[in-house]
């Protein structure tokens, strides 16, 4: 397994007058959907992004989107991009990311655990090689991101980590085993780093997002999309946003998009219109 970390390295359009002391957050599965969504209004917030997915426009995959897409949206929003390929599954890739990340940017204040994969199959007529992909990607990938930056986010006053989970880490019913168990084991994985990482300024949240918003990839595995009432990703980048500003003692939360309406956080309905 490898993974290429980007070797022209974080590029910028910024405007003149930014500076090193930008805020910066790394976003896992940032070349479509949500993910990209994320970071361009990151970048619409302030943070220079690193834009880290496994789809580029030298290996793209059968979905649109590519990190350089991604990349193009944060610079264009005036921050500083890296597109960064890389496969979660990869600690070692993981590894060279944050070391790199430090060197070039010399910090990271956000990280947004998005990158997931759902097998469709039934996980008792699928193989195991999907459950222990869905177990990488959705879990093990996560983990890794936070095992590697906790210390150095601690070390510089603190940082703050966002797990996206979703509905289906209660609803069984859903029908892709491998996605309910490994969202419900990355929420018992945010209750448990942050009750770690309590005394080290480093706040880890969960996002349950509970309805249904558009994604590329979700969208494919539907015979008719059109029918489905699909919200906007840009609900998702309110909530992201609201939880990155709230205090660093704020930690161990699941919200969810509804939960995070009731506080005015997240904007009313907004359907798609893509």
């Amino acid at each position: 397994m490898s993974a290429r970390t980007g070797e022209a390295g974080p590029r910028s359009d910024a405007k003149p007058g930014d500076d090193h002391r930008a805020r910066v957050a790394l976003v896992t599965g940032a070349s479509r959907g949500i993910g990209k969504q994320l970071c361009a209004d990151l970048a619409r917030d302030g943070y220079d992004v690193v834009c880290a997915a496994r789809s580029t426009s030298e290996r793209p995959s059968k979905l649109p989107g590519t990190i350089e897409e991604t990349a193009h949206a944060v610079t264009q929003a005036g921050r500083r991009a890296w597109p960064v390929a890389l496969d979660v599954r990869d600690e070692d890739a993981m590894i060279r990311v944050v070391e790199r990340l430090y060197a070039e940017w010399g910090r990271c204040d956000l990280l947004v655990n998005n990158a997931a994969i759902a097998p469709e199959t039934p996980a008792l007529k699928d193989t195991t090689k999907h459950w222990r992909l869905a177990v990488d990607v959705n879990l093990n990938g996560p983990f890794y991101a936070i095992y590697h930056l906790h210390a150095r986010m601690s070390a510089a006053g603190g940082g703050r980590i966002v797990n996206i989970s979703s509905g289906a880490a209660q609803a069984p019913q859903f029908g892709r085993a491998s996605y309910t168990v490994t969202k419900a084991a990355l929420e018992a994985l945010t209750a448990c780093m942050a009750f770690d990482l309590r005394d080290a300024k480093v706040a880890v949240n969960c996002l349950r997002l509970e309805l249904m918003v558009w994604t590329e990839g979700f969208a494919a595995t539907l015979a008719d999309p059109s029918g489905y009432g699909f919200e906007d990703p840009v609900i998702m980048s309110d909530a992201v946003l609201w939880m990155a500003k709230q205090p660093l003692a704020w930690t161990g939360q699941i919200e969810t998009i509804g939960s995070l309406r009731a506080r005015g956080a997240v904007r009313p309905v907004t359907k798609v219109t893509r």
